[in-house]
This record gives C-alpha cells, sequence and structure tokens, in this order.
C-alpha cells in the first residue's frame, strides 16, 4: 500500500499504512484494532460535532504496556496520535487526525483505590467523573470538580482540559485536585508527575500537564484529591427582572467576602428551555435566575444565609426561595445541570461557548452579548458559573441554513475576543482545540507561544500527540492577521464542517 500523505499549516505525516497496521496488529488484539469505516465512525467527533474527521485507525489498548508499544511504534513511523477519553469535549479537543491513529483509552477503567484515611483516590483515566463520587461516598467523601457531563465524561479527559464545574467557584478546578498522574510519553517511558504530598520539587509539570489537552502525554493513571461531605448545604434560587441585576449581584456577594459551594447564572431563554425539560418549578418570566449553594457548619451557614439573601434583596431581586427540603435542593440544580440538554430541544443546533471574565465586568459583558446577538440575527441562552466569570453562551442556529454555521463561528469568535478585551481567557474549563485556536492569537503575543511550543517539543519532540491543536503556530497567527482576528476565518481549513 502505498504511503500516505497529509499536511496541514505547517504540518507535514508521511504514513506508511501497511507497516502501521501490519505493526499495531500484531501488537493488540483484533478487536482493539479498528479499522473499518463503521466501526471508526463512532469516534469521528467529540461533543463539537460540527468538526468531523474519521482517524486512519482505532486502536484500545488495555495495558499500560499495549499503550507504550502503540506510541513507540507511531513515533517510529511518525504517525500522529490523538488520546481520547469518553468524547464529551466541547472543543474538538478530541477530533482525530485523519492519517493518525485514533488512542481510545475507554478500556481504562477501574478505580484502583480508594483510600479513606488519606483522602485520596487512584483511577484510571477512562472512569468517570461522577463514578470517583459514588466509591467515595461510604466514607463521606467526595471529589469536588463536577462538569455538567459528570455523568459520561472521564476523569482522564478533565485532566486534559482542566475541567471545571459548579463547585469549582469554592473548591478549584481540576487542577487543584489532583495530586499526580503517570502519563505514557510518545517515547514510550512511563512518567509519574507530582505526589501524594501538598507539594513536590522541581518544575510542578503537573499543572503543565493539567490542561495540556493530550499535547504531552497519555493519561494511564490519576490520583485526586477527594474532599469530605460537609455537614450542612442551603440552596437559594433568586429570580431577577434584568440580567444587568443578577451580573451586579454575582459581584456583590463576592465582594462581601462570600465563597459559594456554587453560583450559578442562567438568563430567560435558558430558565424556560430548563423548565420544560425538567419541571424544576423555575419562574419563567424572570430575566435572569441566579442559584447559590452554601456549605459548611451550621453556624457559618446559616450567616451566609442571612447576609446573601440580604445582598439579592438589595441587588433587586423580586423573588427569592430557600430550598426547603433535599428534593428540592435536586431540583433548582436539576434545571441548570440539564441546561445544555433543555437548550438543544428548542433549536435544531447550537455552539457552546467558553470564555472566562472578571466579574465586576459581568453585565457589561452580557449587555455587549445581547448587541451581538442582535448584530448577527442569532439568538443566545447563556447558562454558566457566574460566581467564577466562566461563561457559556449557547448560540442557537441551524447547521441545514447554508452560511449559519459561519455566521455562528463568526460570532463565537467575537464573544471570544470580547472577553480577551476586559481582561478575561478565552476559555474556562473547555480547552482550546480546534474551536478557539484562532483566538489564542488574539490573547498572547509571540513570545508567549514561543514558550508554549518549546514546552511541547521538551515531551513531543516530533509534533506527533495531538498535532495542530490547542497552541497555534506563528504562520497561523500571521495568516490570521499578525494576531488580530479577520471575521469569518475558519478555525481549520482542513476540517470538514457538517
Amino acid at each position: 500500500m502505498a504511503a500516505s500523505v497529509y499536511r496541514s499549516e505547517d504540518l507535514t505525516f508521511t504514513v506508511d499504512v501497511e507497516a502501521l497496521l501490519q505493526r499495531l496488529g500484531n501488537a493488540l488484539e483484533p478487536d482493539s484494532l479498528l479499522v473499518d469505516e463503521e466501526s471508526k465512525r463512532p469516534f469521528e467527533c467529540d461533543g463539537l460535532s460540527a468538526y468531523r474527521e474519521l482517524p486512519l485507525v482505532v486502536a484500545l489498548p488495555e495495558t499500560v504496556e499495549q499503550v507504550q508499544t502503540v506510541l513507540t511504534i507511531c513515533r517510529d513511523l511518525g504517525v500522529p496520535v490523538v488520546a481520547r477519553g469518553a468524547g464529551t469535549s466541547l472543543s474538538a479537543g478530541a477530533l482525530p487526525h485523519p492519517q493518525g491513529v485514533l488512542l481510545s483509552m475507554a478500556k481504562f477503567n477501574r478505580i484502583v483505590e480508594v483510600d479513606n484515611a488519606r483522602r485520596i483516590a487512584r483511577v484510571q483515566p477512562g472512569v468517570r467523573n461522577l463514578a470517583i463520587s459514588e466509591a467515595a461516598a461510604p466514607h463521606g467523601l467526595y471529589y469536588a470538580p463536577d462538569p455538567s457531563s459528570q455523568i459520561t465524561c472521564s476523569i482522564g479527559g478533565n485532566v486534559a482540559e482542566n475541567a471545571g464545574g459548579v463547585h469549582c467557584l469554592k473548591y478549584g478546578l481540576t487542577v487543584h485536585n489532583v495530586l499526580s498522574v503517570t502519563i505514557v510519553t510518545m517515547d514510550g517511558d512511563v512518567v509519574t508527575l507530582g505526589s501524594e504530598a501538598l507539594d513536590s520539587p522541581g518544575y510542578d509539570l503537573l499543572a503543565g500537564v493539567t490542561g495540556s489537552e493530550g499535547m504531552l502525554g497519555v493519561l494511564v493513571e490519576i490520583t485526586v484529591k477527594l474532599l469530605p461531605q460537609p455537614p450542612v448545604k442551603e440552596v437559594l434560587l433568586a429570580a431577577f427582572p434584568t440580567v444587568d441585576s443578577a451580573g451586579h449581584a454575582v459581584a456583590g456577594i463576592i465582594a462581601e467576602g462570600i465563597i459559594p459551594g456554587g453560583l450559578e447564572m442562567m438568563d430567560n431563554p435558558a430558565i424556560r428551555a430548563a423548565e420544560d425539560f425538567v419541571h424544576a418549578d423555575y419562574p419563567v418570566n424572570a430575566a435572569a435566575i441566579l442559584i447559590c449553594e452554601l456549605d459548611g457548619n451550621t453556624e457559618e451557614v446559616g450567616d451566609q444565609l442571612n447576609k446573601v439573601r440580604g445582598l439579592l434583596e438589595q441587588y433587586g431581586a423580586n423573588d427569592i426561595r430557600v430550598a426547603a427540603n433535599a428534593d428540592e435542593k435536586a431540583r433548582f440544580w436539576a434545571g441548570r445541570k440539564a441546561a445544555f440538554p433543555a437548550v438543544g430541544r428548542i433549536s435544531p443546533d447550537y455552539y457552546c461557548i467558553d470564555g472566562t471574565i472578571p466579574r465586576k465586568r459581568l453585565a457589561e459583558v452580557l449587555r455587549r452579548m445581547e448587541e451581538l446577538s442582535e448584530e448577527y440575527k442569532l439568538r443566545i441562552a447563556n447558562v454558566f458559573h457566574a460566581g467564577d466569570g466562566n461563561l457559556h453562551p449557547l448560540v442557537l442556529y441551524d447547521g441545514n441554513v447554508p452560511g449559519e454555521f459561519d455566521r455562528t463561528e463568526q460570532l463565537g469568535g467575537k464573544i471570544l475576543e470580547l472577553c480577551v478585551e476586559v481582561g478575561g481567557t478565552v476559555t474556562g474549563e473547555h480547552g482550546v482545540g480546534m474551536e478557539k485556536i484562532n483566538q489564542m492569537c488574539v490573547q498572547f503575543e509571540k513570545g508567549a507561544l514561543e514558550q508554549f511550543h518549546a514546552m511541547k517539543a521538551a515531551f513531543d519532540p516530533a509534533g506527533l500527540l495531538n498535532p495542530g491543536k490547542a497552541v497555534p503556530t506563528l504562520h497561523r497567527c500571521a495568516e490570521f492577521g499578525a494576531m488580530h482576528v479577520h471575521g469569518g476565518k475558519l478555525p481549520h481549513p482542513d476540517i470538514p464542517r457538517f
């Protein structure tokens, strides 16, 4: 079989397909190597399904030794590798390479250990986020970062994207809750970064790998911190007549020195969609709602509850509810957790954007997003982690209408540029992947991008791990307009969009 050549930007890969398949076939069981189109089709995209690409081959290793073998084969033959967890990424971070191996870690799904005394869990990367808390629950413990997709997303993917969630305002992102990781490098070496201690000497490579989007190594084991369940939780729901007033209330609560366990905001389109879907008893005529969870001991939570209620009234809330029991608390949160699929019921398609801004600019940014919505003639539903300024505007569109997805991408780019303009960043927890790679040219100058590439080269000199993702080449940024965005530029000219 002739060699296959793939070119993208400054990247060129020449793959000896016959040699690759023969060596992988010798290393893996037949059912762990998928080569026909039908078998590969489920792996063609991640949660950002607008970008799709079939991989050359899908490998499903079961042991660390098999991961090492696959990577060394690919290194020897110069074949790119894209590691994949549960495929829930929303930035095309797990988009396959058309001339590469899609390395699925789905079979690495064991919880190796839950240690009650040390309050840690050692898990394989394919373990679901929620499964960690379920395993720790008998000990009165849980794993704090809780993305909305926690019922399905994998902890390996969480580490790769530095995932967040509702409770990250108080308890931190994935990077703050991981003690160590074991990775396999492109050379097939097994390396453990971090330790079970609170700190370890040397460069903090653990933090560097967390959020690196599979560009530095392949995760094979992760040790996470477990926290004790707080003895008391109170959940408030507050309705506001304007989005501005809700935004100011968020800043007011944090300015008072109160750090809720979670502080979430939804605007009217999201409220109505969630209520129709979940029946959470949301006030459907409100312009916006805040859901605030306070946790701790009885005295602390009681004091904060009174202060937060007073602040909500001060900032204009016209309906404040305190959940009366566990069922009502769960119902308040159920609508928020189901907001994304709920919005999917009111539009043929939606595009989820992820950017972060300073909390004090929240009301301003929401107003400017309304203006952009009118300019581009596309509806936006907002549901996001208000407490830490992590926005998740959902742009509603119809992919069957010619040109509408192009317009949606342009609007998404403008929103991310707005985040950078007000002192924020282009991502808070979804990663860059392919979706935001042009906006990385807006946020970072040449020197910073060069340092990113230098770190990548230290781990992966041939650039075979998840190539073309997360960090743009300087050539790309120059084409993009000397670190400035031109509206309508496609995130990647070689990726077919459906």
